[in-house]
């Protein structure tokens, strides 16, 4: 088969010469289903057969390369018995094992009294080297064609090695040539390979350990620009005409001067920037970074206020129903009788629902605040001219896309994160939006005072939580486990509850990820309202609500956790008037890393600091803890590795985003994945 069409790489798997139905269904499972992605699944390290061990040799767990003659040849009759292969050199005996294998290929490879080269893993059974299912046999007389470098990929269950290696070598052999979109000059500049290079090259050998590697530096290059072509075009569309809000502030106004506090200079300076966007002819596509507690829901309630004023309507969505119904609690505080607010989501009854529906399309509410409930079909607005969306990082590219859309043509949307990302983070993930930070804390908000303290002392606690539940104060208990593991030595939620409950009865409450929906905001409640005064709970109290009477915080094996999430959490605490305190517990054997982790969430907490040392310390494969690690978007690419590559991509992009011929780079865009985000052939 002559593959020379550039096209041929985004067609099925099953066009190829031995990918039958079977073989595709197990190549589907590691998602292999286009020959792409044959392409891009690249060897993760390679198996060395330049050197012949003899037997005396061998090590454990270890592939090795043997050259053996056959002895015996046992194939018994008894089903599920494996057959056994007996062998030797001058320095010892081997049994190599097969299973599922049939007696004629096995007497084909293996003559009796011959030589023969087997390649595989060692292990050791009964005082005897043992091989099982060997990866690569050859005869003797063929040593010299006995390929020495061999590619090792990560595959799936039912899917041979060998086999794979013949599949993926005969993609490589036939790649088309490509029209590079990189200049020859650009390419030495920056040293890189042409593509058709670094791909055979990345096939061929273990490059793609080395993150630096010219082969797969350009890979990552080509996946980095397939991300800022996508943020470029979502960008135009998002960013077109409308008509330009027009509003006297006389409703913030008059909100800024009924606050109990001052707004920071950060909230002064981001308020601006919206307003700048609401009065401009262009749709605003705006997010809001900003570190835990420093008010980004006062911000995004007063530039509401605007957009009302301006006679459209406005909606704010969060993430859960109690953090949003906190918000709708906030908002009616905050305007009183001025406006019409209501709260919609999967719960509101019927009828309820059936009148904000009808109001709403009717003009005759001016805030809808909700879940995603907010955005089914069925609900039209009137006017809607501003939408709020909370704890955004749920929203990919498409999603930010298909928001403006349904907004329709004057709305304007504004994201908001809690959750504080490293610039070369915040460029790949929200290139195609305007981003603000509110960089300050209201000066009201006292530093949470963080201690460190080793899980043998925890019987210290007991007293302290007493006299914080005696001065009506409650407490957040963290465990990164929901129940007990045979595998892993950390603290579970159920456990330390059951321990808890028996020193504080009637006090204590249990949330976990596991906790249907309706049972955790019922929990959530209680603890809003005081009812109970522990909270013992996963990470999943990480982001969102706030709880004023909350002013102690204890994290179980802090030690595994990541810096953003630790913060995070901790951040969950002293947001009333009243000193916060973190408490970390960790086990006494701590590595050099968690050991600075600890140092630094201590010394610090600037939300922007701690994310910059967090990706330094973590990597970003660990990132969307910053949930968040659930933010990684590229399957090559590192913005910590590889930041040099995101510079030159951005300087590249932002200066020809108003010319640029999104033609020439389709095969980039499919390659990635992109094509279908913004409609590219």
């Amino acid at each position: 088969m002559v593959l020379v069409k550039k096209d041929f790489i985004f067609k099925k798997i099953d066009i190829l010469k031995g990918v039958g139905p079977k073989l595709s269904k197990y190549l589907k499972n590691k998602k292999i289903e286009k020959i792409k992605d044959i392409v891009l699944n690249f060897p993760y390290s390679e198996t060395d057969r330049s050197k012949i061990f003899k037997l005396s040799e061998l090590e454990i767990g270890k592939i090795q390369t043997i050259k053996v003659k056959v002895k015996k040849l046992n194939f018994p009759r008894i089903r599920n018995l494996p057959n056994k292969i007996s062998c030797e050199d001058e320095s010892g005996k081997i049994d190599i094992v097969y299973f599922n294998s049939r007696e004629g290929y096995l007497r084909k490879i293996f003559p009796l009294e011959e030589w023969v080269i087997i390649s595989g893993k060692v292990n050791y059974f009964r005082n005897k080297y043992q091989m099982t299912n060997p990866t690569y046999v050859e005869f003797l007389e063929n040593e010299a064609y006995v390929v020495k470098n061999i590619p090792r990929y990560s595959l799936t269950k039912g899917i041979n090695e060998k086999k794979y290696r013949a599949i993926s070598e005969q993609v490589t052999q036939n790649l088309p040539t490509i029209n590079d979109w990189l200049t020859t000059d650009f390419l030495k500049k920056n040293k890189l390979n042409t593509w058709n290079n670094s791909i055979r090259d990345l096939h061929n050998s273990n490059k793609e350990k080395d993150n630096q590697s010219n082969s797969f530096r350009r890979i990552v290059y080509d996946e980095i620009c397939a991300n800022f072509l996508t943020l470029s075009e979502n960008r135009k569309r998002i960013k077109s005409k409308k008509k330009k809000k027009d509003f006297s502030k006389t409703l913030s106004k008059d909100i800024e001067n009924k606050l109990p506090f001052q707004l920071t200079l950060s909230q002064k300076k981001v308020i601006e920037e919206i307003n700048l966007d609401l009065k401009s002819d262009k749709r605003m596509f705006r997010i809001i970074q900003g570190d835990v507690g420093s008010g980004k829901t006062i911000v995004c309630l007063m530039t509401i206020a605007n957009v009302i004023e301006s006679d459209y309507q406005c909606a704010l969505m969060g993430p859960t129903e109690i953090l949003s119904y906190q918000h709708y609690k906030l908002a009616n505080k905050i305007f009183g009788n001025k406006i019409r607010i209501e709260f919609l989501s999967g719960r509101t009854e019927y009828k309820k629902r059936k009148e904000i529906i009808k109001n709403l399309e009717k003009g005759k509410i001016d805030l809808i605040i909700g879940t995603h409930a907010l955005f089914q079909k069925k609900i039209k607005f009137k006017n809607l001219g501003y939408v709020v969306i909370d704890e955004q990082h749920k929203f990919g590219v498409k999603q930010r896309s298909d928001l403006a859309e349904k907004g329709g043509r004057n709305c304007d949307v504004l994201l908001m994160s809690a959750t504080p990302i490293p610039r070369s983070m915040m460029m790949s993930l929200y290139g195609d939006m305007d981003i603000s930070k509110i960089t300050e804390k209201p000066t009201s908000r006292m530093k949470i005072l963080t201690l460190s303290k080793p899980e043998k002392k925890i019987e210290e606690l007991w007293n302290f939580i007493k006299r914080q539940i005696d001065n009506k104060n409650q407490i957040f208990w963290v465990c990164p486990l929901i129940e007990e593991s045979k595998f892993l030595d950390y603290s579970s939620a159920k456990n330390k509850f059951d321990i808890i409950n028996k020193k504080f009865p009637k006090k204590v409450g249990l949330i976990h990820g596991a906790l249907e929906t309706e049972k955790k905001e019922k929990v959530l409640k209680q603890f809003l309202k005081q009812e109970i005064y522990i909270l013992v709970s996963t990470t999943v109290i990480e982001v969102g609500i706030d709880f004023p009477n909350a002013n102690l915080i204890i994290i179980e094996n802090s030690n595994k956790f990541g810096l953003s999430q630790l913060h995070q959490l901790r951040g969950r605490v002293g947001r009333g008037n009243k000193q916060g305190t973190c408490i970390l517990l960790f086990k006494e054997s701590l590595s050099k890393n968690a050991i600075k982790r600890l140092k630094t969430l201590k010394k610090s907490d600037d939300g922007f600091f701690i994310a910059e040392e967090d990706l330094k310390l973590r990597g970003y494969g660990d990132l969307t803890g910053y949930q968040q690690s659930g933010m990684k978007t590229f399957r090559f690419a590192d913005p910590l590795l590889h930041d040099d590559l995101f510079k030159i991509a951005e300087k590249y992009f932002l200066s020809i985003n108003e010319n640029l011929n999104y033609k020439k780079y389709s095969f980039l865009l499919k390659l990635f994945d992109k094509a279908e985000i913004i409609n590219i052939e």
